[in-house]
């Protein structure tokens, strides 16, 4: 008999073993770029690849006999294992390259980059090698709509099932909802989609004055909402508000839920986003949050004009709100309550099924009305109160799901939190961390703001930061479910 955690384990590993031979593929990318650039990291991606695409053979070889249909829990092991495993095999370019990079720092560096989360831990990203920069910046776009959604794209063809994956990977309290009527056909719309819309991003990144280069680069981070850069100063580099009129376009763009866009190209009509819930409340919170902001800093004197203000209040709100990570300023400079207040907004503001990280506007909904349900209940005891978003009754089952995320959420940031500040780590350092981490974010405050890395920090202190960050990108409960008896049962 086949003991259960074998029995587990072993199909879903088979599986993965064909995602990590792909994944090993997504290198040449990078490979292209050193021998274009001829730069010095040319070698280390023959051998990374031989390393990547040889592990995933070796795992395909010893599981070939325990293969069967995947069930929809192997789905989150599955998930599990491609964002905590991918990272490893991505360290391998920087650390055959950068000396003296530790493996907690380079695995913290490309966690960030699939994650979408965007904190790092390099400086004199200017020296880096064309293809070092361009290999981490490829990460975040393959991880903004999720290596696993390509891989249901892909893996149908070897004969593996897509749903179960689908429903782990995807982010929000609705992910049922299909948009075609096969799953595979659902991940390569939404991955056409994805893919138009970066090119759209690097054709404008280059008509407002980047190279081609950078373009690309950038569109990768912004489109995945992750927020690397070529450069230490970020968009500060370019100084050039029209630079940074097109990412805040393509920000608030990436923070919309993509089946909306799906929806929207496919019917040829605008229909779809006045139809989304989310859509609508995301772009005027983060566009009224501007404005407030701008008032704000210009009011305490730290711009001497409207315009000015609204031009650095702007970039770095949408920034921050949409969970990307870009800065044009230090805002850590700012009164407290304006970067606060950013990263008040980068716990909810992006829709679900975005590249975006947090709670997601979605859940803030649904909180919302629950609330109101309850205050109403008080004055009216007996009454039958449903919970509605977007004109349709919302199942308690969701709402009640919504509370326990809520739930899981606050207790991972204290947790983290405290175990930061058990470290010595002064509380605005920790908390804004833990937040900028789980919420996938990037830069945080004061020893881990927009002007400085993630260095800083001890390895412990830099583990727990990673595990926040896989927490939120896998949505909490993807990944702790692991940690339940009953998921290893038969």
């Amino acid at each position: 008999m086949i003991p259960a955690a074998v029995y587990r384990i072993a199909p879903v590993v088979n599986v993965f073993s064909t995602i990590v031979m792909i994944f090993s593929l997504t290198m040449t990318a990078p490979l292209l770029v050193a021998y274009i650039y001829n730069d010095a990291a040319l070698l280390t991606y023959n051998a990374a690849i031989v390393i990547t695409f040889g592990c995933g053979a070796l795992m395909r070889l010893f599981t070939m006999h325990q293969k069967r249909e995947l069930q929809p829990r192997d789905g989150f092991l599955l998930v599990f294992l491609v964002w905590t495993i991918l990272p490893a095999f991505a360290t391998l370019p920087l650390m055959l390259y950068i000396d003296g990079l530790s493996f907690t720092d380079a695995y913290f560096e490309t966690a960030s980059g699939i994650t979408t989360t965007g904190a790092t831990t390099l400086t004199n990203l200017e020296q880096l090698p064309p293809s070092i920069n361009f290999w981490r910046l490829e990460l975040e776009w393959l991880g903004g709509m999720g290596l696993i959604v390509l891989a249901v794209a892909i893996l149908p063809l070897l004969g593996v099932g897509g749903m179960q994956i689908y429903k782990a990977e995807t982010p929000g309290p609705m992910k049922d909802t299909k948009l075609t009527p096969r799953i595979t056909e659902t991940a390569k719309g939404l991955w056409l989609i994805y893919a138009g819309i970066t090119l759209a991003n690097i054709l404008a990144y280059r008509w407002a004055g980047m190279s081609w280069f950078d373009a690309v680069s950038h569109s990768f981070s912004t489109m995945s909402l992750g927020g690397f850069s070529t450069y230490d100063a970020s968009f500060g580099f370019f100084d050039s508000p029209l630079i940074e009129g097109v990412a805040i376009v393509f920000m608030l763009i990436a923070g919309i839920n993509f089946a909306t866009h799906f929806l929207a190209w496919r019917e040829r009509s605008p229909r779809p986003y006045r139809a989304d819930p989310e859509a609508a409340m995301f772009v005027m919170v983060t566009l009224a949050s501007c404005l407030m902001i701008a008032v704000y800093l210009w009011r305490q004197g730290v711009y001497p004009d409207f315009l000015t203000a609204l031009r650095y209040a702007s970039f770095n709100v949408v920034s921050i709100a949409t969970t990307t990570g870009y800065a044009n300023t230090d805002y850590n400079l700012w009164p407290a309550f304006a970067p606060l207040w950013m990263l008040f907004l980068c716990c909810f503001a992006s829709s679900s099924g975005s590249t975006g990280g947090g709670i997601k506007m979605i859940r803030a909904q649904l909180l919302v009305r629950q609330g109101l349900r309850e205050m109403l209940k008080l004055v009216h005891p007996r009454a039958q109160v449903p919970v509605k978003l977007g004109g349709g009754v919302v199942p308690n089952q969701i709402v009640f799901a919504v509370l326990a995320f809520m739930s899981i959420y606050g207790a991972c940031v204290t947790v983290m939190t405290f175990l930061l500040l058990v470290t010595g780590v002064d509380f605005l350092t920790a908390f804004s961390a833990v937040i900028a981490s789980i919420n996938n974010t990037g830069p945080g405050l004061n020893l881990v703001g927009p002007a400085t890395t993630y260095a800083v920090l001890t390895d412990f202190q830099t583990w727990v930061l990673t595990i926040a960050m896989l927490l939120g990108r896998l949505e909490l409960f993807t990944l702790l479910v692991l940690f339940t008896p009953a998921f290893w049962r038969r």
